[in-house]
């Protein structure tokens, strides 16, 4: 299987999660920010712009709305008055939960269909995909350390 073909398999599982996602009306760009924020609680504009690939004055502009939503809340830094830190709101936090509540009961109903060998088999495969990935995530930070330690030198 390619890596196109399991880009495609994936996007159909998840994406048949959110459509029927009680969750209303949040795009998918939302979502990732969310979840960003969720993981790195407290970071920045620049931090989430960095994690969303996505250019300052857009990721501005997707906070404005999550802000507005009632999503996401800003506050000053304590570090920095200058710099602004992101966090959920409890409404931002109950959406994603609802969010992934939908999503496992979603996905059991897939795998409670599954003959237990197939099951077997996908455990097997994911637990090696999720293993690789994090060696792929320990290389690319071992990559970026040397290129920080070259520039602040």
């Amino acid at each position: 299987m390619t890596a196109s073909e399991v880009t495609d398999l994936l996007a159909v599982l998840w994406g048949k999660a959110r459509a029927k996602a009680p969750a209303g009306p949040i795009s998918p760009s939302q979502l990732r920010a969310l979840l960003a924020i969720e993981r790195r609680q407290g970071s920045n504009l620049r931090a989430l712009g960095e994690a969303l690939e996505s250019s300052p004055p857009a990721t501005s502009r997707l906070c404005d709305r999550l802000e507005a939503a009632g999503l996401v809340e800003r506050s000053t830094s304590p570090a920095s008055r200058r710099e602004v830190e992101l966090h959920l709101s409890r409404q931002g936090q109950e959406l994603l939960d609802e969010v992934r509540d939908h999503q496992v009961r979603e996905i059991r109903k897939v795998l409670e269909i599954m003959p237990p060998d197939a099951l077997a088999h996908l455990t097997k495969g994911l637990v090696a995909f999720r293993d690789a990935a994090a060696a792929v995530d320990d290389t690319a930070d071992a990559d970026t350390s040397g290129i920080r330690a070259e520039r602040s030198a």
